[in-house]
């Protein structure tokens, strides 16, 4: 089996055992503020289990990553969902793998568009951020309280991603 990891275009129907992508979706729209603003409504369901546990929003400014690049860890949150939304507008990478026995499976990749962010479920494996071309910042939603958030698995051998075509 190929180590080699191919980069599929972020689109709801894929995404969907992962989370939420977030984007402006006409389904969901309507009109608030006397008809001046355009409301794209519940794109995504932040989740904080756990006593003392709560959705705090963040600002992350992750570094661009080079390429070819190893995948050699994935993460999950048992106890909250965790959300990436750009604001400075540039595509990144958003690189998934379904739950295997309590270890990560095959990752996927995606590119996500610069207009375009995730919600990842709780318990969902996940690579951290990871920002392409020049430092990008983040309008991250997740939980925070008491209790471990964050289990790591170390692949044995990497996966890579070659250079994202952008």
């Amino acid at each position: 089996m190929s180590r080699f990891l191919e980069i599929h275009p972020l689109i709801k129907s894929a995404f969907a055992p992962f989370g939420e992508v977030i984007e402006a979706d006409p389904a969901t729209m309507r009109y608030i503020n006397g008809g001046n603003t355009e409301r794209f409504h519940a794109l995504a369901a932040p989740e904080a289990a756990g006593e003392g546990a709560r959705v705090i929003i963040n600002l992350f400014r992750g570094q661009p990553r080079g390429f070819p690049y190893d995948i050699g860890m994935m993460e999950r949150h048992p106890f909250g969902s965790q959300s990436f939304s750009p604001i400075s507008g540039r595509p990144f990478l958003v690189v998934v793998s379904e739950d295997e026995g309590g270890r990560p499976g095959r990752p996927q990749a995606f590119l996500a568009r610069g207009d375009q962010g995730v919600n990842y479920r709780r318990n969902v494996w996940h690579h951290p951020l990871m920002a392409l071309g020049e430092p990008s910042d983040f309008l991250v939603v997740d939980r925070d309280g008491p209790g471990n958030n964050l289990e790591e698995f170390f692949f044995d051998e990497p996966f890579i991603i070659k250079e994202p075509g952008l």
